[in-house]
């Protein structure tokens, strides 16, 4: 699986095509397509970016734990889906992301691309900010996350 390694703050053109930076573009596998998914994120107001791998992955894990026909699962998954979609990039490496889903983020002409385990997260550049300062004690929760995963670490 791919880990994005970076942020970058892109502008958003005049006919809403957004550049992927070059440096996420070298952390691709060469196998991969320049074709992604993007959708609301679950947590916050951004948007989250998958290389089309990383989605089919996403997509088995979400078959194997859900049951289209349990009624809390179905809801799940209408949710889950509502608003993704297929970007592809064109020959200069930029995208072109549905109004609706830039409306939902509040992108402007600035975002910000932050790469993450697997996605990238793109963000209003204004709320990119604000997201570090709502979490007041970072190593509190670094701790309470990964405290032991050392140990289980080197056990492995």
């Amino acid at each position: 699986m791919i880990t994005f390694i970076g942020e970058y703050t892109c502008k958003v053109d005049a006919k809403g095509r957004i550049m992927l930076p070059s440096a996420f573009k070298r952390q691709l596998p060469a196998t991969a397509l320049d074709k992604f998914v993007v959708k609301r994120d679950v947590f916050e107001k951004c948007l989250v970016m998958y290389p089309i791998e990383e989605w089919e992955r996403q997509n088995r894990i979400i078959r194997k734990n859900t049951n289209p026909f349990n009624k809390e699962h179905s809801r799940f998954l209408r949710m889950f889906y509502q608003g993704t979609a297929e970007l592809i990039l064109d020959s200069n490496s930029r995208f072109i992301i549905p109004k609706r889903l830039m409306d939902f983020a509040e992108i402007g002409k600035e975002t910000v691309l932050a790469g993450q385990y697997g996605k990238i997260e793109i963000w209003a550049e204004k709320q990119y900010g604000k997201v570090s300062d709502e979490e007041p004690d970072f190593a509190s929760l670094a701790e309470k996350i990964l405290g032991g995963a050392l140990n289980d670490l080197e056990n492995e």
